[in-house]
Order: C-alpha cells, then sequence, then structure tokens
C-alpha cells in the first residue's frame, strides 16, 4: 500500500526535564561552551527556549540544572560584579576589556554590568573607586577580649586586589603569574604569620604563587 499511516509529533507535545537538559548539554560539548544562551540554544537546540524556560520556571535555573554556566543573571550584587572584574584582571595581567567578558574565566556576561552601571565602561571606573576607598576591617571577634586584632584573618576584597596590584599580579618569590600560565594560582599571605601577630594589613600582605605558599607553610 502506498498510503501508510505515520506518526507526526505535534509541536507543543509536552518535553521532560530529562530531555530538556540532555540536550542543553548537547549543545554546551556541540559548542565547547558551558555558556549556552538564549540565542545559541534557538540555533542549535531541538526545543523551543521558551519551552525550557517554562520548564524550568527560568533559563538560568534550566542551566543550573543542567550543570552549565548562567551568564545572564539578574540583580547580581555590586561586589559579586567586582569580585569578578578582580578574577579577570589577576588572571589577565591588565585591566580586563569588554570583549574579556567572554572569557570562560568570567562569571558574568555584559548584560548584569550594564544593568548595573549603565556601561562597561562605567563598571570599571566604578571598580576602580571602590577598590581605592579606605578599607574598614573589622576586628577578629574570635580571639578572648584582652587580645583581639584590629583586623580580622582573611583580608577583604578590596585589600586582596590592593595586594596583587602593588606585586603586578605576579608572585613575589618566583615571578609566575596567570597571565603567563593559566594554571597559576595567586594567594595573598602575611608576611608575619597571622598566628605570630602579623596584622592583615597591605604591609604585611604579599602575593605568593599556590606553590611557594604552600613551600612557605611547610618550612
Amino acid at each position: 500500500m502506498d498510503n501508510q499511516f505515520t506518526f507526526i509529533k505535534a509541536p507543543n507535545t509536552p518535553v521532560s526535564e530529562q530531555k530538556i537538559i540532555d540536550d542543553l548539554k548537547r549543545v554546551a560539548k556541540e559548542l565547547s561552551n558551558e555558556k549556552v544562551t538564549q540565542r545559541l540554544y534557538g540555533e542549535h537546540g531541538k526545543y523551543d527556549v521558551t519551552t525550557a524556560s517554562r520548564k524550568f520556571g527560568t533559563w538560568n535555573k534550566a542551566l543550573e540544572k543542567s550543570g552549565l554556566k548562567t551568564s545572564n543573571v539578574n540583580n547580581v550584587p555590586n561586589e559579586k560584579l567586582f569580585e569578578n572584574i578582580l578574577n579577570l584582571w589577576e588572571h589577565l595581567g591588565r585591566q580586563p576589556r569588554r570583549s574579556d567578558l567572554t572569557n570562560e574565566i568570567s562569571s558574568y556576561s555584559q548584560s548584569p554590568y550594564n544593568r548595573a552601571f549603565t556601561t562597561w565602561t562605567n563598571a570599571l571606573q566604578s571598580f576602580v573607586i571602590w577598590a581605592n576607598g579606605e578599607e574598614l576591617t573589622a576586628p577578629d571577634m574570635a580571639e578572648p577580649k584582652q587580645q583581639q586584632r584590629k583586623t580580622g584573618r582573611d583580608p577583604s576584597l578590596r585589600l586582596r586586589f590592593k595586594v596583587m596590584q602593588r606585586d603586578n599580579f605576579t608572585c613575589n618569590q618566583c615571578g609566575a603569574s596567570p597571565a603567563k600560565d593559566q594554571s597559576v594560582e595567586l594567594h595573598i599571605d602575611h608576611i608575619l604569620a597571622w598566628s605570630k601577630g602579623g596584622d592583615t594589613v597591605l604591609e604585611n600582605l604579599q602575593t605568593l604563587c599556590s606553590k611557594c605558599n604552600l613551600g612557605k607553610s611547610n618550612l
């Protein structure tokens, strides 16, 4: 018989969460990109973007369920955006450019910065003003009252940036830098150990790579 019955799947047939997750992972793998935007998925995915958003509540939740990075996040606190700028600055060894937000190192795309600061230039200027601001450190309340320090043990994000900027984002001992080798991880180290009374202030902090910092702790 020439006229055979065939089954055609209706466009609005419900799709399971797992199928959407599997397809998001497939697209990410094919594109070698953990940040699958709605535009990219619209071009390469099997299902409609709105289907995924409705199924999980939002597009970002669909990405999170799939173990992928969210690149367009709403209501990100300014300090989180500044922390991302610092991470980029640390790994690049220079002031990050707008195009660097597409780097896999970046946790956010340009959109959150535009929402918070209107432009990327304004975001950078705000970061520099914030980073150069006065450091307000809380005392270490874990110490007995008679021995309480003026500063806490861990440096704040602002102080961390000041130390690394002063040290040119390189290890003070071996000169290693993430800008030259992305496997390098920088740490902020107390010159006079905290356990021996050293304070968490710019003058008593230095930039060390993880290897040199570990070697120092083993001495």
